[in-house]
């Protein structure tokens, strides 16, 4: 290689390093913008939900999470979690989860049949909280799981971006899912969930992110509320540290006959 061609290399090396530095940078930008939003506009649906949901807890509720895809993750991150609270419930209907396949996962999110064929796989008992995760809002399998959960009598709340209230109901009904539900939070996640373009694509997904940290921020102010009034706050400690582990058992046995850990 000669040194015309070495020189011509290096400043395109570094042209890429610089771009990739420059992109990285305006997703965290982008991010950190869409996090105010956030914290600013739903602070008081957080708050309100928690409070909720505290009173629900005490009373021998759980926390029950439903999602399809990619939404059906973050039930499964809430999911004995260290630092995470106990009472926590992943509902996973298997065709609806991306280990079916990622095309079959969203084609069953739309059969008006999948939630009546699942049915065994929810458990609503009084003083439950179900929260329903889709960022559109419009699929047939979140709507139904929302009406089931408020045939049941439990509190139903859903964690999804109002932005796409302009994109028409998939559901038998005509319905959306903010229609059902008794409380929203909105992830004010843009249509197309991409916060970055590149002519005519949208790229660099934030839903996963937004809604992981709403779910948590929801979970800090509840246990933080309950911290008030109880000592030994359901709160799941780290498995991979040293320390006493009879906290979790003590923990799991409380919950155990509600949720298979």
């Amino acid at each position: 290689m000669s040194l015309y061609e070495a020189l011509i290399e290096l400043i395109d090396t570094n042209s890429l390093v610089k771009l990739k530095g420059d992109l990285m940078d305006a997703y965290f930008l982008e991010i950190q913008k869409l996090m105010q939003v956030v914290k600013v506009q739903e602070n008081a649906q957080i708050k309100g939900a928690a409070q909720i949901i505290v009173q629900r807890l005490q009373r021998g509720g759980i926390v029950q999470l439903f999602g399809c895809g990619h939404s059906q993750l973050l039930a499964q991150d809430a999911f004995y979690r260290a630092g995470g609270l106990v009472p926590v419930r992943p509902i996973i209907i298997e065709p609806l989860t991306l280990q079916a396949g990622a095309m079959t996962s969203s084609k069953n999110e739309k059969d008006p049949t999948i939630i009546e064929q699942y049915k065994d796989q929810f458990d609503f008992r009084e003083n439950d909280v179900c929260i329903v995760i889709s960022t559109s809002g419009r699929n047939q399998a979140p709507i139904d799981a929302a009406f089931l959960a408020k045939e049941s009598g439990v509190f139903v709340m859903s964690l999804q971006s109002l932005a796409y209230r302009e994109q028409p109901s998939r559901h038998r009904s005509g319905q959306r899912l903010e229609n059902i539900v008794d409380l929203v939070i909105d992830t004010h996640i843009p249509i197309g969930d991409g916060l970055l373009h590149h002519n005519k694509i949208q790229y660099a997904p934030a839903s996963t992110v937004i809604s992981s940290i709403i779910l948590n921020a929801l979970f800090s102010e509840i246990i933080e509320i309950m911290a008030i009034s109880i000592e030994a706050l359901p709160v799941f400690k780290s498995n991979n540290v040293d320390s006493d582990l009879s906290h979790n058992e003590a923990m799991i046995a409380n919950y155990q006959h509600r949720i298979k850990f």
